[in-house]
């Protein structure tokens, strides 16, 4: 990978910011919801378990999470349908090559959305049918989510970023 060369005060590097930015905050919130769906899956107090929830809330403006996971869910989704609807487009265009890439990151993004759906789903029943079998399942759909995330976030940065330093002005 080359170095950037494009200037700091270009579009396209203020965009790779921005998405380190977005993504940043999409990993460090994801490290936190994981220790709580540890202390649900062990049977953690649920005061012990609103207290971490509220102090996540305090803390990320993005993710203003409940119980339920559900606003995290609708956050990444919303943050994928944006890629999938404009940068995408944007990036075939400015740079063909990355046609099979941008192809594999919205595989990535069916694929994480499913997982996303899996977890509202496994999350909501929380609130009624709270057994140690709903908070396992949780947690094991919350694992699978944050490997596969967190794999996509790093590709995505990874083989995106050296294009997106190369806009000199908004494509979209």
């Amino acid at each position: 990978m080359t170095q950037n060369t494009a200037s700091t005060g270009a579009p396209g590097e203020h965009l790779v910011n921005e998405l380190k930015w977005v993504h940043g905050m999409l990993r460090r919130d994801l490290r936190v919801l994981r220790e709580v769906a540890g202390q649900i899956s062990s049977g953690g107090s649920a005061a012990l378990v609103q207290a971490r929830i509220r102090s996540l809330q305090t803390r990320s403006p993005l993710w203003q999470l409940r119980v339920n996971c559900l606003q995290y869910c609708q956050f990444v989704h919303a943050h994928h349908g944006g890629e999938d609807a404009h940068l995408f487009p944007a990036l075939r265009r400015s740079n063909p090559a990355l046609i099979p890439t941008v192809k594999r990151l919205e595989a990535d993004h069916r694929r994480i959305s499913d997982l996303l759906d899996q977890v509202a789903a496994l999350a909501d029943l929380l609130g009624g049918e709270d057994t140690p079998d709903n908070r396992k399942r949780l947690v094991l759909a919350l694992d699978e989510v944050s490997t596969h995330l967190l794999e996509h976030l790093d590709f995505e940065e990874e083989s995106i970023s050296p294009t997106l330093r190369q806009w000199t002005r908004w494509p979209f």
